[in-house]
């Protein structure tokens, strides 16, 4: 039922999930986009089955602003989808050309954590190119002074994961759908 009325919107039922690395970005897409019935779509995982490696391979290889070019051309590809939940990079906002398709073209979610939160769930993760370095915890503070102001001005709404449960985060998100005529699903 959700689906269809979705799609019927402005932003023909796109749904994007934006923040820093270990925001749960991922996670809380897969289970809207399953609340929701409806596609869900993970860029890095996209941007990694085109490269045929890992992200950060690639970082490794090329660089940073070789791999936002990438994640720029995977994000105009995924933002004409309709009727999907889009979980995107934490740095996918630094492109000013991608800020605006996700402004004009997907209701954008700003899954907001401090720092510390996102610490306390990464440390250990080896996966995230940006991380790996000798104290994670500061560059997380420095990614956040830099991208917070850039994931707020293109967002359609902010919420807060710091300890809610996946399932709070998403009933919150679902609720902002209702101002845009949606209804919740049952």
């Amino acid at each position: 039922m959700l689906r269809e009325e979705l799609t019927t919107n402005s932003y023909a039922g796109r749904l994007a999930l934006i923040g820093l690395p270990g925001s749960g970005k991922t996670t809380i897409g897969r289970h809207l986009a399953a609340r929701l019935d409806i596609a869900f779509y993970d860029s890095d995982s996209v941007i990694e089955m085109q490269l045929d490696y890992s992200i950060r391979e690639f970082f490794e290889r090329e660089g940073e602003p070789a791999f936002r070019d990438i994640e720029h051309a995977v994000m105009e590809e995924l933002t004409q989808k309709s009727g999907c939940v889009i979980s995107t990079g934490g740095g996918v906002v630094l492109h000013p050309d991608t800020r605006d398709m996700l402004q004009n073209r997907c209701f954008t979610v700003y899954l907001h954590s401090p720092p510390e939160e996102i610490f306390r769930r990464v440390r250990h993760d080896k996966n995230r190119p940006l991380l790996q370095v000798p104290d994670p915890f500061a560059t997380l503070q420095q990614l956040y002074v830099v991208r917070d102001p850039l994931y707020r001005e293109t967002a359609s709404f902010v919420v807060e994961t710091g300890r809610p449960s996946v399932f709070s985060v998403i009933q919150t998100i679902i609720a902002q759908l209702k101002p845009m005529g949606q209804n919740s699903p049952a």
